[in-house]
């Protein structure tokens, strides 16, 4: 799933190549290879064109064209889903050339490589939080650029996937009837991940958890913050006839 918001730098032409086995040695010039490197991406030889993009930062290591070089092979290697190693080569990128102009491409395809491999909330989630610093990041550095646009939207989706992370073991605690395990979880939710569309429900399932611990008054508290905060969710409506059934 490439949601990918990747304008990438430019491609030229000419070339030729076929197999997706690393070519071995052989002294080409600078635009030989990096023109089979774009012939290949352009025909979706992705493979092969990486191989070839490594191998203009081998030959010619010093020329501006092997920067270029440098972050294409990450791209290609990304459009392959091998985010290891597109990752690794982006990272290498800013730590050669931190005040290139196109490091902030670099910090980005680093926060897409792990956003694209986020899973469901039933998984560890450390990758969602390694895609949210990447892109915290990139809206930290590169502020007011369309590369920080995007981020911020990936931001708000990622900490709303680690919301869902948290409603999911509080709902498992919740149903286990460890009731203060279940808060603290719904607490994290509303304290650290409270612009998220999961705080509704982590208010509501607060007061299961009060009224089933025969807290009435913590129970009635949470309720009036879910009912002042959003009158006319669901969940509020679900909320009040729970506190209602309790005190009748």
């Amino acid at each position: 799933m490439h949601n990918y918001f990747i304008p990438l730098l430019l491609i030229f032409l000419i070339g030729c190549s076929s197999t997706n086995e690393r070519p071995e040695y052989r002294e080409r010039s600078l635009a030989a290879i990096y023109n089979n490197a774009v012939y290949n991406l352009d025909r979706g030889r992705l493979q092969q064109a990486a191989f070839e993009f490594d191998e203009v930062e081998r030959q010619h290591p010093y020329s501006s064209w092997a920067r270029r070089s440098m972050l294409m092979s990450a791209y290609a290697y990304y459009l392959q889903n091998q985010y290891d190693q597109a990752i690794s080569t982006a990272q290498r990128f800013i730590s050669l050339h931190p005040g290139n102009k196109h490091a902030v491409y670099a910090y980005y395809l680093i926060g897409q490589s792990y956003y694209e491999r986020i899973q469901d909330v039933a998984r560890d989630q450390r990758i969602t939080e390694l895609a949210l610093e990447s892109f915290v990041e990139v809206v930290r550095r590169y502020p007011g650029t369309d590369y920080a646009k995007d981020s911020q939207l990936k931001i708000d989706l990622t900490l709303d996937h680690l919301a869902g992370k948290e409603m999911y073991i509080g709902r498992y605690y919740l149903q286990k009837k460890a009731f203060l395990a279940a808060i603290n979880r719904f607490r994290t939710v509303t304290v650290d991940y409270q612009t998220t569309s999961h705080v509704p429900e982590a208010l509501h399932r607060t007061v299961e958890a009060y009224l089933s611990m025969g807290l009435l008054e913590e129970a009635y508290n949470t309720a009036s913050v879910l009912g002042h905060n959003f009158p006319d969710s669901s969940w509020y409506k679900d909320s009040y006839e729970l506190i209602r059934d309790n005190v009748e």
